[in-house]
């Protein structure tokens, strides 16, 4: 059941994949099993879509589908039973308030295991700087769509730095603006310009194999 499971997912049958996702669990289903099977089914999504098999579209879905049977299937897990490849703190630059990317992001890194806490768009410097400092994470993720907030990351990291928070976490910058001359611009560790490319290099930053 839980190959086919697979399958319904990487072919983008939302209905059909929740709907088994459902039937698994009420007969007596192993939870975390199912959720394993998702992350495995969003980890191939991604690979078609780096390859160029799969467009925005799809990821947006495969993203859906994920949430979707996560939300019934979570509260069957015990707490502290899950365990998570690391924290990330995510926010959307100050000056931009685009969240798409970052939505979707935040979907594939929790699906492949990551603890992420969303801040948010349009978010100050000393916002990150809180958020290091409340949820001591071991990546920073920012986010941006227009060129104002390539500036912004900047401030960020320079903020990061200047409260002695930098050395102890990995930043990974994503956007449609953002490329390898903005990650040393910003004084970031990494750059990606798509959700999967994006988890695949955290993981990297981890010491995980992506």
């Amino acid at each position: 059941m839980l190959e086919e499971l697979f399958n319904r997912i990487v072919d983008m049958d939302e209905e059909g994949a929740v709907s088994m996702a459902k039937e698994y669990l009420e007969g007596g289903g192993d939870a975390k099993k199912l959720l394993e099977t998702c992350r495995d089914a969003m980890g191939v999504i991604g690979q078609k879509f780096e390859k160029g098999e799969y467009f925005l579209s799809e990821l947006i879905l495969g993203g859906e589908i994920f949430k979707n049977i996560m939300e019934f299937t979570l509260p069957k897990i015990k707490g502290g039973d899950e365990k998570k490849l690391g924290r990330i703190v995510l926010g959307t630059v100050k000056e931009d308030v685009h969240n798409i990317g970052k939505d979707i992001f935040k979907v594939f890194a929790e699906a492949s295991g990551f603890e992420v806490i969303d801040i948010g768009i349009d978010t100050p410097e000393e916002k990150f700087v809180e958020a290091v400092k409340e949820h001591k994470p071991d990546i920073v993720g920012m986010s941006c769509l227009i060129t104002a907030g390539v500036a912004s990351m900047k401030r960020t990291v320079d903020a990061l730095k200047e409260a002695g928070l930098r050395e102890g976490i990995k930043i990974i910058v994503g956007g449609g603006r953002v490329d390898e001359g903005v990650k040393q611009y910003a004084g970031a560790d990494a750059w990606a310009d798509d959700a999967a490319k994006g988890v695949r290099l955290c993981k990297e930053l981890m010491g995980i194999e992506g």
